[in-house]
């Protein structure tokens, strides 16, 4: 099954046509609900994860697991075993959030900061969301600046776990907000002008800026509300 919008060399169609609009939108619609899908499924492993306390695979397993199953996605985009590859990875990280949920939720008031993130995640991806759809602004200039901006966040964060800087960890979840929110604003700009026509790759790239944008608001709240 292809999941990339058939393009024929010989036809070339302008920009804003009909056939262009029709295509993006059956993109959009098409990411909507497979990220809709992959979000339930990937809150269901984790509240398993939260419920059954198994140990957590630790960290570097889970960037295996998480950068095999990645390229596992990109490898299999354009055909139906990509939308199982993206369950899988998604499922995985859900699981893998489980430990990190039962940790806040042992807090005095782990359970509001836990809500507390969930609800300025959701906040935040349907408000910039729905910004990008309605405006249709070009993000594009976006791209090179998030692209530096994540691999140093990602170094940062990767120095302050094996450096144990408290200080930096909370610099780096605050920088993956602003980080995140940009790209959920590039991403679903892309989808809208034609730059990203392929619905897998498209909801993946949602769903992990979700999940950074949800666990660096929750590192944050959790400090906040005195997790030390």
């Amino acid at each position: 099954m292809n999941l990339t919008p058939h393009r024929d060399p010989a036809i070339v169609l302008p920009h804003g046509s009909a056939t262009s609009v029709l295509a993006t939108n059956k993109v959009i619609r098409n990411t909507y609900m497979l990220l809709s899908m992959t979000l339930a499924f990937s809150a269901v492993t984790a509240a398993g994860s939260v419920a059954l306390k198994p140990p957590h695979p630790g960290f570097i397993l889970t960037l295996i697991g998480f950068f095999g199953l990645l390229f596992a996605v990109h490898k299999l985009k354009d055909s139906g075993w990509g939308i199982l590859a993206v369950f899988a990875m998604t499922g995985f990280m859900g699981y893998t959030l489980g430990p990190v949920i039962s940790r806040y939720l042992g807090l005095p008031n782990g359970g509001e900061i836990v809500m507390q993130a969930m609800g300025g995640t959701a906040a935040i991806f349907i408000g910039l969301s729905a910004d990008a759809v309605t405006t249709k602004k070009d993000f594009s200039c976006m791209g090179g600046f998030l692209m530096v901006g994540i691999l140093l966040a990602f170094l940062a964060g990767l120095a302050a776990i094996f450096l144990e800087i408290p200080a930096l960890s909370l610099t780096v979840s605050a920088a993956f907000v602003l980080l995140m929110s940009g790209l959920i604003l590039y991403e679903t700009g892309n989808i809208i002008h034609g730059g990203e026509t392929n619905y897998v790759l498209a909801t993946v790239t949602l769903f992990v800026s979700i999940f950074n944008l949800f666990t660096s608001l929750l590192h944050l709240l959790g400090f906040m509300g005195g997790d030390d």
